[in-house]
């Protein structure tokens, strides 16, 4: 499969001081109530995965030097399989517990519909 996850400009700034204060990050999307469709970034290996989560892409962002695991439990998986996800951030705060929340923004995911061409690979 090709390219699964991608970031905006402004994502990749705001993940670049993260890095800076937190140092390796992570993010998951858990597709729970209330900020859980948001994706949540945390210093790398402080959100336990397992069995139930999918590792979608290691995400390269300009600037850091080790990509950054963009995980997603295998339920909400199952609903967006089929989609390309863009990691982008947006002013504001969302009621999680995601490294960016003190920073007055947010992430969040744009998304689209996979190519077929995109599904082959």
């Amino acid at each position: 499969m090709g390219e699964r996850v991608s970031n905006t400009p402004e994502a990749a700034a705001v993940l670049r001081r993260l890095r800076q204060s937190h140092g390796p990050l992570m993010f998951h999307q858990s597709g729970g109530c209330c900020d859980g469709s948001s994706p949540m970034c945390y210093p790398a290996g402080e959100f336990r995965t397992g069995g139930q989560d999918v590792l979608l892409q290691e995400l390269q962002v300009d600037g850091i030097d080790e990509p950054i695991p963009f995980w997603m439990s295998r339920s909400q998986y199952e609903h967006w399989k089929h989609t390309h996800l863009t990691v982008d951030v947006v002013p504001g705060r969302g009621s999680g517990f995601s490294l960016e929340a003190p920073e007055g923004v947010r992430f969040l995911i744009r998304s689209r519909l996979l190519t077929d061409e995109e599904l082959a690979l």
